[in-house]
């Protein structure tokens, strides 16, 4: 959903750095083969996401959710030379393609893919992370949280994608809608928490930068 209007939104996006030609061909691809393509972050979140990863320029970058890479390779763009991303997904289908366009980029080498449950996949992973990505199940960010703010380095980031869930934070929860709990419950938690501090921004569904003190 837009939440400036579209044609306001379209000359911010015009005014913005372009998509690559490799992401191009990654989206392209995605809308025809893949289902629910709009999953994939798009060409502005996507310029977004690369331009917090060079002002960070993180050694290590944990992903948390994969879909067919194309935030990954974002996130890979600010990334230092002898760095690595960690990229978790549950979707073993997805696994050859992201791995078709991780190694078409000169960050094929830098990119690990992890294949399962990330609950059971960050307790293994031996380093601490410079910016983590979240953008997988909502039911699960709090856990996401809870396991790795101890591994974010200080002054390391955390992004939160669809934090705004298509407005419904703002909507009379349903009881029964279990994921909009679960994201307004998460939102609450970044506010609280005094390890991170945090804004949220407007951008796509919402993305939320926190920041460990």
């Amino acid at each position: 959903m837009h939440f400036i209007p579209e044609e306001l939104d379209e000359y911010v996006v015009a005014h913005s750095e372009n998509e690559p030609q490799l992401l191009q061909q990654l989206t392209r691809e995605t809308f025809q083969k893949i289902l629910q393509p709009r999953m994939s972050s798009g060409p502005y979140q996507g310029r977004v996401l690369s331009m917090i990863s060079k002002l960070i320029q993180p050694k290590h970058i944990l992903e948390i959710g994969t879909f067919t890479g194309y935030s990954t390779l974002c996130l890979a763009e600010g990334l230092k030379p002898e760095g690595s991303l960690d990229t978790i997904d549950i979707n073993e289908e997805l696994f050859d393609f992201q791995r078709k366009y991780f190694d078409a980029s000169e960050y094929g080498e830098q990119i690990v893919q992890h294949l399962g449950n990330a609950l059971d996949i960050i307790p293994t992973l031996n380093k601490t992370f410079d910016l983590v990505f979240i953008d997988a199940d909502k039911d699960n960010y709090i856990n996401y949280f809870h396991l790795i703010v101890d591994r974010l380095n200080p002054g390391g980031i955390i992004l939160s994608d669809n934090v705004l869930w298509s407005g419904k934070v703002i909507q009379t929860l349903d009881p029964k809608d279990k994921m909009t709990k679960a994201v307004l419950d998460y939102n609450t938690l970044l506010k609280e928490d005094d390890r991170v501090e945090t804004v949220m921004l407007p951008i796509r569904d919402g993305l939320t930068l926190s920041r460990k003190k």
